[in-house]
């Protein structure tokens, strides 16, 4: 690790975990010095390598100002809080809680050490049922569950503080990521997990439990969901995009980041069986309450002023970096 003087300190929360872990690793190869705040519920400890971590709940003030005082910090990337839209349809105490709350306290302690740039990790669930597709950042934002209603707020909050206090924010509205880390350090790990190309993967390895699959009698291509799948570094590399835009001037905006190309359920699973040259059990289920048949990003305006675009995200890159990743991870846990 290069001494942190070399670079320009940014602190990330979140950063221990699955996005937050790769974004903080292609930060340092950009020449950041990844400052990371974490406090380890979700995250993993070995996942932090390209920085310090202070161990702490974005809730405790004290603990906070700590991780501002390791260096004066650049820019803060804002990954931390609870994003399981099931967990927050039964706890929206704790999704208001966790992700409106514990921003607040962010935010606050930004303007206490004078930060005044964030990128912020949004999601697609602000928008809810879609009206059309692709789906565009003027798209209405009816989110429909506590999860994305937390997201929405957060963007609102980043608003007005940018009106009253002269704040500096980009938030990125993400689609479905999925990938591991090209290089093979790093991967998804979640307990319970909630992605489909993980699960998938784990019916291919386990070869007994069958992944399940809600809904077939969309209109779609084949009857299942379709969502769009973003590569886990493509992300990244937006977040890294995201922050040099607004430290260059850029204007205070919303971006969409996907693929503009939707992937259905049973495509995953037969891209998995090609992949891995095994059977995926599956089993038919209802449709769950709440899911769209297509979620499809319409992601040209981060094109257009972040210059990203993404280099990773075609489906079988982001299977077989995943499938070599938890694959190797579990011959490592053998």
């Amino acid at each position: 690790m290069s001494e942190p003087q070399d670079r320009i300190p940014v602190l990330i929360t979140g950063g221990a975990g699955y996005i937050g872990s790769h974004s903080a690793k292609v930060l340092a190869g950009a020449g950041f010095f990844p400052i990371v705040v974490d406090d380890l519920r979700t995250g993993h400890r070995s996942s932090v390598r390209w920085g310090p971590l202070v161990e702490a709940d974005l809730g405790d003030k004290a603990a906070l100002r700590k991780a501002f005082e390791i260096q004066p910090v650049a820019a803060v990337i804002h990954f931390a809080g609870s994003a399981y839209v099931g967990e927050s349809m039964a706890s929206p105490s704790l999704y208001f809680q966790n992700n409106v709350s514990n921003t607040l306290n962010l935010l606050e302690t930004m303007r206490e050490y004078g930060v005044g740039v964030i990128v912020f990790s949004s999601s697609c669930a602000t928008y809810g049922h879609p009206q059309r597709i692709p789906i565009d950042e003027q798209h209405p934002q009816q989110p429909l569950n506590p999860y994305g209603e937390s997201k929405l707020m957060v963007e609102k909050i980043l608003f007005w503080y940018a009106q009253a206090y002269g704040l500096r924010y980009a938030s990125l509205r993400y689609f479905n990521a999925a990938g591991a880390d090209v290089d093979g350090e790093l991967g998804e790990m979640h307990d319970p997990e909630p992605h489909l190309i993980p699960r998938v993967i784990a019916a291919a390895l386990d070869g007994s439990s069958p992944v399940d699959v809600y809904g077939t009698d969309y209109d779609t291509v084949d009857g299942t969901a379709v969502r769009d799948y973003i590569h886990v570094t493509d992300l990244a590399e937006a977040h890294v995009a995201a922050m040099r835009y607004l430290q260059s001037g850029g204007a205070s905006s919303a971006f969409n980041l996907g693929t503009g190309k939707g992937h259905s359920v049973r495509q995953i699973i037969s891209e998995v069986e090609r992949i891995s040259g095994r059977k995926v059990p599956f089993r038919n289920m209802h449709r769950r309450g709440g899911d769209p048949a297509e979620l499809v990003a319409d992601a040209r305006q981060a094109a257009k002023s972040l210059s990203w675009r993404p280099r990773y995200s075609d489906l079988d890159r982001i299977i077989q970096t995943a499938w070599s990743w938890h694959f190797s991870h579990r011959l490592e846990a053998q």
